[in-house]
């Protein structure tokens, strides 16, 4: 049996000292917000719900701003980029600590998300198999299966809920069936997936502590009895590979449970956003919706566009790993840079007419949604197949489908990831 991670429960003051820094970070930050300081109001709601004229007013102070908060944000693709590919660079400081202090709160553990090399390059080469092109080119025809399932559940519906109904369940069950998952409950997964990638906001709450320490418990129990199956009875799927790595002593048990988690929530939480961001962005662009309705063939550039116009992933921390001057700014080592991903999908520097969605224009791919350099996203491949098979289903299965008249789609109260919580429409 690989060894369980135990996540301990602070005690009571440890608890209460938390409680009240929390308290003061959220007061601090929504103060700023209130008398308009751009980086502020991305993380806070109402304002974090629509971001974009923030990270417009942000751009406009340089490809490199001072927040109040004393980090630095990059702000233009340019530079993003250039950070993102820099060696200088890593997610861990010189104590080797990770970019968020209040990860260790709850144990935070995200897996080669959070690693830097040697230990990142061990762990991504272990977990590569899994994308590999051949085992994604099988998956294709059944992901069409479970497209064409999950819409022919909702015909003669007059109400449908894109993220509740196609959008979470899609991506669910495929990446259950490439870790040899047994079913499991859409919706139940779903659950513990929001609340562990809302982590990756940082712990807002003692209240949303709990419930992520009791979701890394549910998704520890999952892959510890998994694990244990897959040794007594090894089958052709990504869990079973990783057992033989760890028997091999090139991945511990603590990192295997990791490993398994991250790559149950990264692929299907991103997916579930690309999917809803991109329909949302075809509904309230009906002439876009029209024209993919019309050739259906257009779908993989809509996935380009949406991972450009809103993805899913908003924002991203490297830590100088040396001092570095950036447009500038001197960071000594250890200095913390946000990367704004989603402000680098926007700059008119970068991408003509930035602040318009359109699914046929001609630079297809030119985003960081995926991240770039060694963390680019190892689900990337999976993550576009599946949006992509998913808008053609919705163009060829449900063409007319519409935004809800009477009822908004609610966004989800995270700042990192980024996507409505619900997406209601009429059929």
């Amino acid at each position: 049996m690989c060894a369980q991670p135990v996540r301990q429960a602070p005690n009571s003051g440890a608890q209460l000292g938390l409680r009240l820094r929390l308290t003061g970070q959220r007061a601090v930050t929504r103060f700023f917000a209130l008398i308009g300081d751009p980086f502020a109001r991305l993380l806070c709601s109402p304002w974090r719900d629509d971001p974009y004229a923030h990270y417009a007013v942000l751009r406009a102070e340089g490809p490199v701003v001072r927040t109040r908060f004393g980090v630095h944000a990059v702000t233009t693709h340019a530079l993003c980029e250039e950070v993102l590919r820099d060696r200088r660079f890593g997610v861990r400081d010189s104590r080797g600590d990770y970019a968020d202090p209040t990860a260790a709160a709850v144990d935070l553990q995200l897996s080669l998300l959070e690693q830097d090399p040697p230990d990142h390059t061990r762990l991504r080469k272990l977990a590569a198999p899994a994308f590999r092109p051949r085992r994604m080119a099988q998956f294709r025809s059944r992901i069409t299966e479970v497209a064409d399932e999950l819409l022919a559940e909702t015909a003669g519906r007059r109400e449908f809920d894109v993220v509740r109904d196609f959008a979470t369940p899609l991506p669910v069950r495929v990446i259950c069936e490439l870790m040899g998952l047994p079913p499991l409950d859409a919706q139940r997964l779903a659950h513990h997936g929001r609340i562990l990638s809302g982590a990756l906001d940082g712990v807002q709450s003692g209240r949303q502590l709990r419930r992520m320490r009791e979701s890394y418990a549910a998704m520890d129990a999952l892959f510890e009895e998994l694990v244990a199956q897959r040794r007594s009875s090894p089958g052709d799927d990504v869990v079973s590979d990783l057992v033989a790595a760890v028997d091999e002593d090139e991945l511990t048990g603590r990192e295997l449970v990791q490993l398994c988690t991250l790559l149950l929530v990264a692929g299907f939480e991103t997916t579930v956003n690309l999917i809803a961001n991109g329909t949302r962005a075809l509904l309230d662009h009906p002439a876009q919706w029209e024209q993919l309705k019309a050739d259906p063939s257009l779908a993989p550039a809509v996935v380009e566009e949406t991972l450009r116009w809103d993805p899913p992933v908003q924002m991203t921390v490297r830590v100088a790993h040396e001092p570095v001057t950036l447009d500038g700014h001197r960071l000594p080592t250890d200095t913390p840079v946000i990367l704004l991903l989603a402000s680098a999908g926007r700059d008119p520097q970068a991408h003509r007419a930035p602040n318009t969605f359109d699914i046929t224009r001609p630079e297809t791919s030119d985003h960081l949604a995926f991240s770039s350099g060694i963390h680019y996203c190892l689900g990337a491949p999976l993550a576009r197949i599946e949006g992509e098979i998913a808008f053609r289903s919705l163009a060829t299965h449900l063409p007319d489908l519409n935004p809800h008249p009477a009822r908004s789609p609610t966004p989800r109260p995270t700042t990192v990831i980024h996507g409505p919580k619900t997406l209601p429409t009429t059929t």
